[in-house]
């Protein structure tokens, strides 16, 4: 069991702040909305790697795969597998064409072609509902994070945490933009690979750098036996948990590619050449850290025991901190803890941003102002917008904190990978897609999302379902994505038939400029 320091861990979790809200300060973008949403597209592609990295590795991603490597072995790393080969999918289709095409957000790229104001309505709703799902899931994250490594049990005390990374959250949108949204997760990445690269380095140097040594040990200390340095200990115990799954990497692959909080870090760079050196260094950065939480799952599992990791408090996301502690003290633990609470803030910030910066640049100025709208104004209105998302997202996080979140990111991916992934790839690849298509696309995907989940165990008629007390689940899968992504697939090329035709200058002039960049900004 973890003796934790609360007053150390807040120490350098404090310390972090105000490092970073300084350097955003510094930094802080303070001219055209290009300065305040794009950063005015001056990184290059190493530094908007390593943000995007940044912008992904969430704290599920340091805790949840270690913990379930720990607990569950081959079965956990599957995640990592998933994310990586996502990271290819955007490298050949999504980065070069989209930096081409747009100039801001997604609504960008895909009213490019079509009527602007219903298809920019649509970009921005599909982008706000992913968002704000995924922050409220980073949200009561923090707040299963406070219990852990803060000894803060009460569901007051996890509230006042998470109003405190909401406001820091907020701060960090409002004063640095794009500009310094991007080097705190610069910052993060840093931290988190060193603190994961050390980790995996004391752990094999434990066991004589021979990995089998490391392995065999974790198996003795697993229920499951030698089960867990194999396929199958957690998936496909079943034809349905088999299906399942399958759902799940599904979403996860494809999903990746529609994060709107991805897609729009490729606007900060300068050109489509430096948005594929993003993906690479992006794609290096976390394949190097999914390799450490591989070494550091087993190592929980062969020091710790997934006993010992599921009895702690928060489960298996308890299986990093316990290591940490068990290896370092409280003082290593209170790294752990500010790299995990650094983690949450640099994920929830990106997607503020991104946010407050579709509804500002697609539905205020395009929808609203029908393009007439001044660069000063549209700016004010993204900040107002990132208050109110910011006090939505707190908001949430208090209500669902403690409850079965694990849904809520599964959910992120499936809404992108069906909403925004198939309308992307068909705006980009199919001359004849038109505005039909992509309104059936994006809102057929997150209906049927919606739905699926709603009806699904991870609502209802489970023991930890949301609601264990009442069952109306008759989607038996946890995760839609088997179903939605082709759901969306099929309305968005039904609709293309029913609808009218679209302009055949403005689709060669998109194809030309997606593939070339003639004329990007």
């Amino acid at each position: 069991m973890i003796d934790a320091n609360p007053v150390l861990n807040a120490g350098i979790f404090g310390l972090f702040v105000l490092i970073t809200l300084y350097i955003v300060y510094r930094v802080s973008s303070r001219g055209t909305a290009s300065d305040y949403f794009a950063a005015g597209g001056r990184f290059t592609g190493a530094q908007n790697g390593i943000a995007l990295s940044g912008d992904f590795l969430s704290a599920a991603s340091f805790l949840g795969i270690a913990g379930a490597i720990a607990v569950h072995g081959y079965d956990g790393f599957l995640y990592s597998i998933g994310f990586l080969v996502a990271w290819l999918v955007n490298l050949l289709l999504i980065a070069e064409p989209l930096r081409n095409t747009g100039r801001f957000t997604m609504g960008d790229v895909l009213s490019f072609r079509m009527r602007q104001r219903p298809v920019r309505a649509a970009a921005a709703v599909s982008t706000m509902i992913i968002s704000v799902v995924y922050m409220v899931a980073q949200m009561a994250g923090a707040g299963g994070l406070v219990a852990l490594l803060l000894n803060v049990h009460s569901a007051q005390g996890q509230a006042v945490v998470i109003v405190v990374v909401g406001v820091v959250m907020v701060a960090y949108v409002l004063i640095g933009g794009m500009k310094g949204t991007t080097w705190v997760q610069i910052i993060k990445t840093s931290l988190l690979l060193l603190c994961v690269v050390l980790i995996t380095l004391f752990l094999l140097g434990k066991f004589g750098f021979n990995i089998s040594s490391l392995f065999q040990q974790a198996a003795a200390n697993n229920p499951l036996g030698e089960r867990i340095l194999e396929p199958g200990a957690q998936y496909g115990q079943t034809p349905l948990s088999r299906i399942d799954f399958l759902s799940l990497s599904l979403a996860l692959v494809l999903g990746v590619a529609g994060l709107p909080h991805v897609l729009m870090r490729f606007y900060t760079v300068p050109n489509a050449r430096q948005a594929r050196r993003s993906v690479v260094w992006a794609t290096s950065g976390m394949a190097l850290f999914y390799l450490c939480t591989l070494v550091i799952g087993y190592g929980a599992g062969a020091l710790v025991g997934s006993e010992a990791v599921l009895g702690a408090p928060g489960g298996e996301n308890s299986a990093a901190p316990l290591l940490a502690y068990r290896i370092g003290g409280t003082v290593l633990l209170g790294i752990v803890a500010a790299v995990a609470f650094a983690t949450i803030l640099a994920v929830v910030a990106g997607l503020t941003l991104t946010a407050s910066a579709s509804f500002a640049h697609d539905v205020y100025a395009n929808v609203i102002k029908r393009g007439n709208a001044e660069q000063d104004a549209e700016v004010r209105v993204a900040r107002w917008t990132a208050l109110v998302i910011g006090a939505g997202s707190i908001l949430g996080g208090i209500l669902v904190n403690g409850q079965n979140i694990a849904f809520l990111v599964g959910l992120a991916f499936a809404f992108a990978a069906s909403a925004n992934f198939s309308t992307l790839l068909f705006s980009l690849f199919w001359r004849r897609f038109n505005t039909t298509g992509t309104l059936w696309g994006i809102y057929g995907g997150l209906a049927s999302c919606l739905v699926l989940v709603a009806f699904s165990p991870v609502v209802s008629g489970a023991p930890d379902a949301v609601l264990p007390d009442v069952d109306f689940a008759w989607f038996p899968l946890s995760n839609p994505g088997i179903v939605s992504i082709p759901v969306s697939l099929l309305c968005g090329y039904v609709g293309t038939f029913v609808g009218e035709g679209v302009s055949r200058r403005r689709s060669a002039e998109m194809e030309v400029r997606a593939l070339t960049g003639i004329g990007a900004s």
